[in-house]
């Protein structure tokens, strides 16, 4: 039975691809230091599945830790990294050593055992100046680096330079994927992320906070979509035959929203009425933070090649994510 590592296993991405590999019949083993993961997420296969074995409370800089885990697998998912606006404003210094060193340690671990891997980036990488929709193929502009939101962008694009490096010098199996927006249960509300946001504060019937009039755009997807992407690009040479490597591909939803769309959205789903309340970015944030006005991918590599294709539409996505919050709600107060 093949064996596959998960970074970053139990967090929101990562909990989900795990039950989707144990589901196909694989031996999973997860590393996680818990920062933003939670066991939790990972409940249901702890107790009921042997093929899961999980590492908690390791940071992937352990790097002897990370070592002997590569060199018992087949397959690596690097997912681990220090996400959300909040946290990375909140301490800059640790997401961009964690982010770049842990890709590093993954890669020569991959190298020295020669794994196969698929690391996860984020659409962050194209910042607020690229021409959309956003392409594999297009320029990387981030903003000014006074701005600490920017260093998030900065050390996933080192994560792709480093994967791309390792895969053209050493031959390392390596491709990367650029995540967009992606939504679903278990995403955390604590770290920023809007959709949780409005759904916790909807049925908690607090206001729908929206940033400079809500008129900003983007293109959400389902982490179950996400999950299939990815293990169509791990797996691509079983699926195919043959497989390519130091690749890069979007993977998400072509269709935009604005966040006003989405907290109006939100409401009727909720039974709730919260007011959606427009505040400047600006009494949220410092000057660290800057929006980008839009968010659109370009899929069309993932189609032709992946024949990926996002199957949730926008009601299916925030719906699933309110069911979860209400299922969370309701065990608090059973506590």
């Amino acid at each position: 039975m093949k064996k596959v590592l998960v970074t970053g296993g139990a967090g929101f991405v990562g909990s989900h691809l795990v039950d989707k590999l144990l589901e196909l019949g694989y031996q999973v083993i997860v590393i996680d230091d818990l920062s933003t993961g939670r066991l939790e997420n990972l409940e249901k296969p702890i107790k009921n599945n042997p093929n899961l074995k999980v590492v908690p409370q390791i940071s992937i800089l352990d790097r002897w830790v990370l070592d002997g885990l590569v060199f018992q697998s087949d397959y690596v998912f690097h997912l681990a990294a220090v996400v959300g606006v909040k946290e990375v404003l909140r301490n800059p210094i640790n997401a961009i050593h964690t982010n770049i060193e842990g890709t590093r340690l993954v890669l020569e671990a991959a190298k020295k055992y020669n794994k196969m891997v698929v690391i996860a980036s984020s659409s962050e990488v194209y910042g607020p100046e690229a021409e959309l929709p956003y392409k594999e193929t297009s320029n990387i502009l981030t903003g000014i680096n006074m701005r600490a939101r920017w260093s998030y962008a900065c050390s996933k694009a080192m994560d792709e330079f480093l994967a791309l490096s390792y895969y053209k010098q050493y031959g390392v199996k390596v491709n990367v994927v650029r995540l967009f927006n992606v939504v679903g249960p278990r995403q955390r509300w604590e770290y920023g992320m809007v959709l949780p946001n409005f759904v916790i504060n909807a049925l908690l019937l607090k206001p729908l906070i929206v940033h400079n009039g809500g008129n900003q755009t983007r293109s959400f997807c389902h982490v179950k979509d996400i999950v299939n992407g990815m293990l169509k690009i791990m797996f691509y040479e079983d699926f195919y035959g043959s497989a390519e490597y130091g690749q890069i591909f979007n993977l998400g939803r072509e269709t935009e929203i604005t966040i006003k769309g989405l907290a109006e959205m939100v409401l009727p789903l909720t039974n709730s009425l919260s007011p959606i309340i427009n505040v400047s970015s600006n009494d949220v944030y410092d000057f660290e933070f800057e929006d980008m006005p839009r968010r659109r991918p370009d899929i069309s590599k993932a189609r032709k090649i992946l024949n990926f294709e996002p199957s949730y539409t926008m009601v299916e996505m925030v719906g699933s994510v309110v069911n979860y919050y209400k299922e969370e709600l309701r065990k608090n107060n059973d506590n």
